[in-house]
């Protein structure tokens, strides 16, 4: 099984373990570093996840992954937040974060820059607004990245 099926088999089992609760599922990942495998899943509810939820969701996942037996090489489950200034993966990202600062990084620059940061005004089906030291558009195809910022006072 390659690595998309993987992703895409267990991204259906957490979600039907996720089902009727508060959390959702924003991301996963099935990597090799140096000699190890990971599967990494990132959950995320309204206030957070706690070290528990993060416990929780890793038990009835594991015990799930056993009996299906997808992935046949050994590797290593972890489960966790994906963090406050995580990369937006779904339209819901962007939406939760309008008003808010966030950090685009382009890949390739435009007017000379490859990162902007300011305040997200809006999401629109192909591209961002953003309020910088002006308002700029810029294309989503043409992101590498964005997040939110947190801003040290």
């Amino acid at each position: 099984m390659n690595k998309k099926s993987i992703e895409s088999s267990i991204q259906k089992i957490v979600k039907e373990i996720v089902h009727n609760t508060e959390i959702e599922l924003v991301d996963i990942e099935y990597v090799k570093e140096g000699p190890f495998k990971y599967l990494r899943i990132f959950i995320d509810k309204p206030g957070g996840i706690t070290v528990d939820d993060t416990a929780d969701i890793s038990r009835v996942l594991n015990k799930k992954l056993d009996e299906v037996d997808l992935i046949k090489e050994q590797y290593f489950l972890e489960v966790s937040s994906p963090g406050v200034e995580r990369p937006f993966k779904t339209d819901a990202d962007y939406q939760k974060n309008i008003g808010e600062t966030v950090e685009a990084k382009l890949f390739k620059p435009m007017d000379g820059k490859k990162a902007f940061k300011g305040k997200l005004i809006e999401k629109n089906e192909d591209s961002v607004v953003i309020q910088a030291e002006e308002i700029i558009t810029i294309e989503l195809k043409d992101i590498s990245k964005i997040n939110k910022v947190i801003e040290d006072f």
